[in-house]
């Protein structure tokens, strides 16, 4: 399990995040919604250890976390993987696509460039538009580079956050799709945040509501939040 408990977050003197807990069970899809500026963000960098939080702790299949960014421990981080409500805050512009998806290969070493066309093509991307700029592309095209990226390595966990804000419906449907299919092959656990509550009640199999510091509603795997 990816499991967080009493993470508390604060930046100077703003508490963003406090005693949040949530747990993330493999082959499940854990919805998490709740206003803008509740913490959803925070806590999703928290669990993908992005960020380090300043109470609380994170285990990832039983092993505590005491490393962030970098200083975690490579085989903790590769087990899950974040994609982010924004692509083009997402990826280095110097990078063409095909060099986006196969960032994550050719940073633990091991280049694959059959691995990055079999993910391309999964994921809607292929031809000429894998030799493209990010500048080149439209937000949905950069968000299925992003899609492709988060499962080069195959992570057991999902974390995306808006994953599908601002994509049109046909794009939004497909990433989910491929999400779906990658989690029902793997068993891989995903926490899927969204403002959208049609979304997450087709996707999830229960959803947590942010909100006003409210718990998980019935039949949710994971913890009570609370936020500020």
């Amino acid at each position: 399990m990816l499991e967080a408990t009493g993470i508390t977050v604060r930046y100077g003197g703003r508490t963003a995040l406090e005693a949040a807990s949530l747990t993330i069970r493999p082959g499940e899809v854990t919805g998490l919604a709740g206003p803008s500026g509740c913490g959803k963000s925070t806590l999703a960098r928290v669990m993908a250890m992005m960020l380090r939080p300043d109470a609380g702790t994170l285990t990832v299949d039983g092993v505590p976390v005491t490393g962030w960014r970098q200083r975690a421990p490579r085989d903790l981080r590769t087990r899950v993987a974040l994609i982010y409500q924004q692509p083009r805050l997402a990826v280095d512009p110097r990078l063409r696509l095909a060099e986006v998806i196969g960032e994550p290969l050719a940073a633990n070493g091991r280049p694959d460039g059959e691995r990055v066309a079999e993910l391309a093509a999964l994921t809607g991307l292929t031809g000429e538009l894998l030799t493209r700029w990010p500048h080149e592309v439209s937000d949905g095209q950069l968000q299925r580079a992003c899609v492709a990226r988060a499962l080069t390595l195959e992570p057991r966990y999902l974390v995306c956050d808006e994953m599908t804000t601002m994509l049109d419906a046909s794009t939004q449907a497909h990433l989910v799709a491929v999400v779906n299919a990658y989690r029902e092959r793997t068993g891989a656990g995903v926490l899927a945040i969204s403002h959208d509550p049609l979304l997450l009640d087709r996707w999830a199999d229960g959803v947590v509501d942010f909100a006003g510091g409210q718990g998980p509603t019935p039949g949710q795997p994971g913890r009570a939040l609370r936020s500020t």
